[in-house]
């Protein structure tokens, strides 16, 4: 990928988290759908796919998506548990901020190099 060289692998990890966002966003909206199956995104495995020859990050979010086993499955057929998504959701986001605050310090240090300050 072009920007693992400034970024690492922070940049790809933003990405996913992202993804993996919009995710559990839709298990949380769907919560009341009949039949709808939860699902969620292997952070770790999408991360270690991007790794991978030719690994694009699209291709290993879709890869390491998996649906979710409910502990308490609805009459309706719906899996999705709402405390589990949303404690997911709120997980996810805590990382997503991290990782964004990272990525926006090393951009800070390389303005300020560029500046010469």
């Amino acid at each position: 990928m072009a920007n693992e060289g400034l970024f690492g692998i922070h940049g790809t990890a933003l990405s996913l988290r992202s993804q993996r966002m919009g995710v559990l966003a839709s298990n949380i909206a769907n919560a009341s759908t009949p039949g709808f199956k939860a699902k969620d995104i292997d952070f770790q495995a999408a991360l270690r796919a991007t790794e991978q020859p030719g690994g694009s990050i699209d291709r290993a979010a879709s890869a390491a998506t998996r649906f979710r086993v409910p502990t308490q499955p609805s009459m309706d057929g719906n899996t999705v548990e709402l405390s589990t998504e949303q404690t997911a959701f709120a997980e996810n986001a805590v990382a997503y901020q991290t990782t964004l605050a990272f990525l926006n310090g090393r951009i800070a240090t390389i303005t300020r190099a560029l500046k010469g300050e």
